[in-house]
């Protein structure tokens, strides 16, 4: 009789198994929260894959659909059955990742327009490879190896990605008669991915996925346009930069190319800024009302403060109220559905205040502005008065601020309503793309630290909690927006990853939040450092490397 020696802490159970057991076998029959999908585990706080023997004592808890690592290695698991399908159907064509999109991931087809009778062929191709649950096995190669191996390949694009990388492995996944590289974990097989979509959109491929917040379904949502063509902008910035991956902008850097990336990708920010504070003067006298709305670390105050220079250019003097001094007593704030205090939601506000005193500044008349005071948790009156005066503008900042509901007493003929995020479509390589919410991540992990006193463990901790508000609160109002601005920066994560690396490094192995470190680590191992001496003080970029001409 074989004795089961290992002993698994799992879910706070006591678990025994036979020494090499995957974790495969321990979650057969299972579903995770809201019935999803298993795809993963943590082990003793670091990611396996659900393919991994057991040959120690341990902790294990289980990796579904309902979490961020979750939908990244689903995510990352059907792109490579994406990419066998077209690959079998079209053998003489490649496909590349573009961008997120509010129902999943969009790709393009290099030179090819698809149709809608394609995207079909590819799903129902795609369908019958989950069927045959085929393995994606893993291979770890040299390095040297793998740059030979991609060199012949003619995959240029991945032996640039890794050049610079600074582990002397790197790990292949095959599947079935394909060989390729991605920056993550699998599931086991291609019979875990029966959960997804594929339609023709753009002339390329939309490949739909399940949301955390509703793991087993489908989201029947239309695709964001206005957001769309922010992600085609950049993607032509970037192709006229000639900085397309990692990899071109690490060349850049090495051909001392860096100071001309910063001057260009900073002029395109103060060409747009400009063009929508010409927007915002053709639209005088009638739109007075600027509202400004975008998610965590996205550069809301920078802009805010270049758009009222932009304005002032144009002979309109811009004010701003502060949204945080409507907020209600503290003894009223709404709760969450766990009964904590929720401090992002809309009713934090007091609407019909907020409402009233918006109306009379915008009908010539004068309020006193309330301050609340943040010991006391009470909004409080100290005789600030203000009037809008004739040229004058209303900035408003916040992240409701594109939520009709807001302002609902006012009329929308007199609002101009902003969205801003940072928003990146240059990839790793063209099969792995850079995840916008990452770069707003490590933006925040280094501002928290060094102007509020945040450990990047404590930011790390927090972040769920800031997309959940941001998922609820901010994303879906972004249409409501008259023009979008994309704040990130080409060059950023250059300059960001020598500040958060080594903040990143000091969470151990004992901390909840080592994994999701270790993650970022290896994300930014692709990069190159590079110093922030060229980074000019008005920048978006300086709002959280510290250094802003608007600072206070």
């Amino acid at each position: 009789m074989i004795q089961k020696d290992i002993r698994i802490d799992l879910n706070g159970q006591e678990v025994h198994v036979e020494k090499g057991t995957r974790i495969e076998e321990l979650a057969k029959g299972r579903a995770g929260k809201k019935g999803a999908l298993i795809v993963a585990a943590l082990v003793d706080n670091e990611i396996r894959e659900l393919t991994y023997p057991i040959e120690k004592d341990c902790s294990i808890s289980f990796i579904d659909l309902s979490t961020e690592d979750g939908m990244r290695i689903y995510e990352r698991s059907l792109n490579f059955l994406l990419i066998k399908a077209v690959h079998d159907l079209f053998p003489d064509k490649e496909l590349q990742i573009r961008h997120s999109v509010s129902r999943g991931v969009f790709f393009e087809i290099i030179d090819y327009n698809v149709t809608s009778v394609d995207a079909e062929k590819i799903e129902r191709r795609m369908r019958e490879l989950v069927k045959l649950d085929i393995k994606f096995t893993k291979v770890i190669v040299s390095i040297d190896e793998a740059r030979k191996i991609f060199l012949k390949s003619g995959r240029e694009d991945r032996y640039r990605a890794i050049e610079n990388r600074e582990k002397d492995y790197v790990t292949l996944y095959i599947f079935d008669d394909l060989e390729d590289y991605f920056y993550g974990y699998m599931v086991p097989s291609s019979g875990y991915l029966s959960l997804f979509g594929l339609e023709a959109s753009h002339g390329g491929l939309v490949l739909i996925l399940p949301k955390k917040e509703n793991p087993v379904l489908l989201p029947d949502v239309p695709i964001p346009q206005k957001l769309f063509n922010i992600f085609k902008e950049y993607s032509d910035w970037i192709n006229i930069l000639g900085v397309e991956d990692v990899g071109k902008l690490n060349e850049a850097y090495e051909n001392n190319r860096l100071k001309e990336l910063v001057l260009i990708a900073e002029a395109l920010h103060e060409k747009k800024i400009a063009l929508i504070a010409d927007m915002i003067k053709q639209c005088q006298p009638e739109k007075r009302l600027i509202m400004i709305a975008g998610p965590s670390s996205s550069g809301k105050t920078t802009f805010a403060q270049r758009l009222a220079i932009q304005l002032k250019v144009n002979g309109i003097t811009p004010l701003t109220i502060s949204v945080d001094d409507y907020f209600v007593d503290k003894t009223r704030t709404p709760r969450d559905e766990e009964g904590k205090p929720d401090y992002e939601a809309l009713e934090t506000v007091d609407l019909p205040l907020f409402n009233r005193d918006i109306n009379t500044l915008l009908s010539g008349g004068e309020i006193e502005l309330p301050t609340f005071n943040f010991l006391t948790g009470m909004r409080e009156y100290r005789g600030k008065k203000l009037k809008l005066e004739e040229g004058q503008v209303l900035i408003i900042e916040g992240i409701h601020a594109l939520n009709p509901k807001m302002t609902s007493e006012v009329e929308n003929a007199k609002k101009f309503n902003i969205y801003i995020s940072a928003i990146t479509s240059m990839r790793i390589d063209k099969h792995n793309r850079i995840p916008t919410t990452d770069l707003r991540l490590i933006r925040r992990i280094v501002r928290d630290n060094r102007y509020r006193g945040t450990s990047a463990p404590r930011t790390l901790e927090m972040w769920p909690g800031v997309r959940k508000g941001e998922e609820k609160n901010i994303f879906p109002f972004q249409e409501e927006a008259d023009v979008m601005f994309n704040s990130s920066l080409i060059y950023e994560l250059l300059m960001l990853k020598p500040l958060v690396m080594p903040l990143l490094q000091e969470i151990t192995s004992d901390t909840p939040k080592y994994a999701e470190a270790r993650r970022l680590i290896e994300f930014l191992s692709y990069f190159k450092s590079a110093p922030m001496d060229d980074v000019p003080p008005n920048s978006i970029l300086r709002e959280f490397i510290g250094g802003s001409v608007f600072a206070e």
